[in-house]
Formats: structure tokens, sequence, C-alpha cells
């Protein structure tokens, strides 16, 4: 069973189905379904799961930051948060990744706010290496389920998502800039901009054959849409069919998704689009949901409770 979830301000949702199929009544603000397993945050503290039985439970509560991101890993799942920390959530306790509080050079993280920057996304290749991306802090690798980071792309790339493209190796990232890509495993990167009406860019998503990227004016979105190019490159091209003209908004982080012969983004209008054919073409799947914060293809199971 392949299904598109949805987290909102309210609840999670799948399409085609009628109302909440979990969680109703919490702000569900990151998703992960990975190796038949199924992951959420709830109100920026709370981390819940359905488990094997489908009946959602709380697996953890954060009490001292917020969480951010999730990422399912061979050592537990990791859960990002608030002031650029890492958790790792394993046999019932959640611990800190200590080794990411002495990255080299994250005395010069930052946000154009003047507040603590979070840990904002994350990804893994096959064998284990993880990067995790900070705003504003660049990309940072780890070989070793965690025990060591190493910055990888100049902080000020002001990157918003970070995102392994399997099967082709590349590390991809959406960033102010544009799409950016690492064919080395981050040793080095280039922008790819060819194609796009602005640079700024939020979300970045891929299937096997296609890379999907969102791009907006700025951090306030206008005119925002979503392109489209092969995995093994070329210039961007714009998603037309059955999108609108332009988005308002920004297509936020973790609001493209794609895998399982679909892709799917999502808006703060509540509408959610979707497509069969890797971008080419789209459907208005759902509109009138609560605020979309989070999407994810889910592959494996029938959410409960």
């Amino acid at each position: 069973m392949t299904r598109i979830l949805a987290g909102t301000e309210n609840g999670l949702f799948s399409v085609g189905d009628e109302g909440p199929v979990g969680l109703p009544g919490r702000r569900i603000t990151g998703l992960v379904a990975e190796s038949a397993e199924l992951w959420a945050i709830a109100d920026e503290i709370e981390v819940w799961t359905p488990g094997r039985e489908g009946i959602w439970a709380r697996a953890a509560v954060l009490t001292e930051y917020r969480a951010s991101c999730l990422l399912v890993t061979n050592g537990g799942l990791l859960v990002g948060t608030s002031e650029a920390h890492l958790l790792r959530l394993g046999d019932g306790s959640i611990q800190p990744v200590n080794a990411f509080d002495s990255v080299p050079g994250r005395d010069e993280w930052y946000t154009p706010w003047g507040g603590p920057p979070d840990t904002r996304s994350m990804s893994q290749t096959v064998d284990g290496t993880v990067y995790a991306n900070v705003h504003v802090g660049g990309i940072v690798r780890s070989r070793d389920d965690g025990a060591s980071w190493e910055p990888t792309i100049d902080i000020h790339s002001d990157v918003h998502q970070v995102l392994v493209h399997e099967p082709s190796g590349q590390v991809l990232a959406a960033c102010a800039g544009g799409l950016t890509v690492s064919d080395d495993a981050g040793h080095s990167w280039r922008y790819e901009t060819e194609g796009l009406h602005a640079t700024y860019s939020r979300a970045v998503a891929a299937s096997e054959e296609t890379v999907l990227l969102s791009v907006s004016q700025g951090p306030r979105g206008g005119r925002s849409a979503v392109y489209r190019r092969p995995r093994g490159g070329g210039p961007l091209v714009r998603c037309r069919q059955g999108l609108p003209e332009w988005f308002p908004d920004n297509i936020n982080s973790y609001c493209l998704a794609a895998g399982a012969g679909l892709a799917a983004l999502g808006t703060p209008d509540g509408s959610i689009f979707s497509s069969a054919d890797d971008g080419a073409t789209w459907t208005l799947a759902v509109s009138g949901l609560p605020s979309v914060e989070c999407l994810v293809i889910d592959e494996e199971r029938s959410a409960g409770g």
C-alpha cells in the first residue's frame, strides 16, 4: 500500500481518506517513513509512532528543546532540535548525541534574525553516512553513526533541506542560491540554477529518476513554483500542468515529497497536489485541510488510532 501522508496544524491526514487518520488535535511538524517505520513530531516536543500494531503511541517527550526533524538510522531514531542539537531515541530512552555539539565551526552558526540556529533537516546514504543541515550552519556529515562530525558546505550557503539521492549517490541541497549538488559525498559542491526564474529554494525531493525543487522570490515567498530535472542533470524545468501559475507562499522544507511512483506537494492553505509521473503533470488531490506542515510517501502500513 502506497499513500501520501500529510502532517497538518490539526492532525495527520492520508490523501483519499476522510478526516484525520492519526493524532487529531495535534500540530504535526515532522514525518519520516523508512525501513517499515513511521514516526511523527507532534506539537514540537513529542515523538509518536504507530508501531507494528498501527496504534499511535507517544515514544518520547522533549523537555529542553523543540523537535524539528527526524531520521531513521541503524542506531535508532535521530531527532534534530532547536538550538542545533541532535538526540537519539533507542531502547526506550532519548539521549543527546554529544559529538554534534563539538562540530568544528559550530561557534559560527547563526540565524539572520539573531536567534540560535536549528537542526533543520537530515538524510543518509545506504551505507549509513548521515548528513545534517543546520540553519544557518551548512551541512555536517558523520560516517560513524554520530560518533564524530565534520562540516562540508560553506555555512553561508543558507541550506534549508539536505537530501541524499539514491541510487545516484548525489547529495542535494535546497539553498537560498538554488539547488546545490555534491557528487563526492560533500567534499565539493556546485550550484544548479539554469532554467529557474528565481533561486531561493526551501524544499528538495527525488524519485529514482527525477529531482524536484521548490523555488520562490525569497523567505516570504512570492511567485513560488516547483521545478524538475532528470537525475543525471540538465536544466531545471518548471512544473506547470495541473498546478497554479504561481503559489503565493513557499513550498516549505518537507512539504515536497517523491518516491514509489508518486510525488506530492502541500501548501499553507491546506491543498495537496499529487503526480504519478515524476512531476510532469499534477492533480489537486485534496483541498481545505488545515495548513500542511510536512508530507511523506508511505509504502508500508495503514495508520490507526
